[in-house]
């Protein structure tokens, strides 16, 4: 996870950059090329980074847990129908 400042100098520096993902990367070190993306989209719809981390809602995380489990299910009960 990133600091706000972290995050700041990114979008700042690949906007310098032309907005050139992979020059930003190979000078920072740092994001990876989604995040960066992600950040600088959040940036031009905000004109600001949100200063805490971003948390998924829970719908979501409730969903993926449910998909996981009915999967796992059925493959197990696949295989002990071998």
């Amino acid at each position: 996870m990133y600091s706000y400042e972290d995050r700041v100098r990114a979008v700042e520096l690949y906007i310098r950059l032309g907005k050139r993902v992979k020059a930003t990367i190979r000078q920072l070190g740092y994001p990876t090329k989604n995040a960066l993306k992600g950040w600088c989209r959040e940036f031009e719809q905000r004109l600001d980074l949100r200063v805490g981390c971003a948390v998924r809602p829970p719908s979501i995380l409730k969903f993926r847990r449910r998909r996981l489990l009915s999967t796992t299910s059925l493959t197990i009960a696949a295989l002990l129908q071998r």
